[in-house]
């Protein structure tokens, strides 16, 4: 019996090892096999409230070396400044450190936001009827303190600092609260501006401070002024980017989409809020156009 437990041993480490032997062997015979270069897809659609599932999408981008160039399909009106940025930063790293190609595909509305996104392309597409533009911010403030009397309806606030509730809807917002936000979102608007000059800047064929007024713009106007640099389609951006990265004939697209969770898999729903902002927060500056 010892020496059939012994055998069976045996028997079961050998198997163990040539399965080991094969894995190894068949990864080395991978990494040695030629692999088709790809351009991969992103799409940024809709509010952009959050940055964490378009950062996973770009993080794919950086760590396959088979995917050659970035085609960015834009079609949003922008969203919170700061999932915003997070987008905007990582595409220059793209672009500057992985050097691979980015091209822009703008659809229906790529503004505010949309745009400042946008800006580290190589290329800019936008259709002739595409609106972008809109360089500006806002901070919006409900105001139900007419309500509330109606409705009989007291609130009482503790602060330990007096613009702890600046936005606070049960009440009128002073001249000095109203030029504090002012100055923020000045602050922030500079940055906008600074982003366009700094992708934009050469190209560009207006003042920074002629266009940067919330103004929008139809996709033949913003090739007028320079903030896009040819009218087109998603297959001419994915042809740019495949000329681009030097990818000889039709290239192989791979669009990159977010992974969901088990439980929204599942279900086979999006709980998407209908507001243009986060419903999980009540306040936020954004890079947004509001129709």
């Amino acid at each position: 019996m010892g020496f059939l437990k012994r055998l069976f041993c045996w028997v079961a480490s050998a198997f163990f090892l040539i399965f080991l032997a094969l894995m190894g062997l068949g990864l080395w015979i991978k990494s040695k096999l030629p692999t088709t270069d790809k351009v991969a897809l992103v799409r940024i659609e809709g509010v952009i409230n959050r940055a964490d599932e378009i950062l996973s999408s770009l993080k794919k981008v950086e760590e396959d070396r088979s995917i050659k160039a970035l085609v960015l399909r834009v079609n949003s009106p922008g969203g919170a400044v700061g999932a915003a940025q997070e987008i905007y930063t990582e595409l220059l790293r793209i672009k500057n450190e992985y050097k691979k190609p980015i091209v822009v595909s703008m659809g229906n509305v790529a503004a505010s936001g949309g745009l400042y996104v946008s800006l580290p392309a190589t290329v800019i597409y936008a259709e002739g009827g595409t609106i972008t533009g809109s360089i500006g911010v806002i901070v919006q403030k409900l105001d139900v303190k007419e309500l509330a009397a109606k409705l009989g309806v007291k609130v009482e606030v503790v602060k330990t600092g007096k613009y702890k509730d600046i936005l606070n809807p049960f009440r009128e917002m002073t001249p000095e609260e109203r030029e504090y936000l002012l100055r923020l979102e000045r602050d922030v608007l500079e940055q906008f501006k600074e982003a366009v000059v700094k992708n934009r800047g050469d190209k560009l064929k207006v003042s920074i401070e002629e266009i940067a007024d919330g103004r929008i713009f139809s996709g033949r106007q913003a090739l007028e002024i320079g903030l896009v640099d040819k009218l087109g389609n998603l297959q001419d951006a994915v042809a740019e980017a495949a000329k681009l990265a030097g990818i000889k004939g039709k290239p192989t697209v791979v669009e990159l989409k977010p992974e969901r969770p088990l439980f929204k898999k599942l279900v086979g729903a999006e709980f998407k809020s209908p507001l243009p902002f986060d419903a999980a927060t009540t306040v936020g500056v954004y890079y947004l156009l509001l129709w």
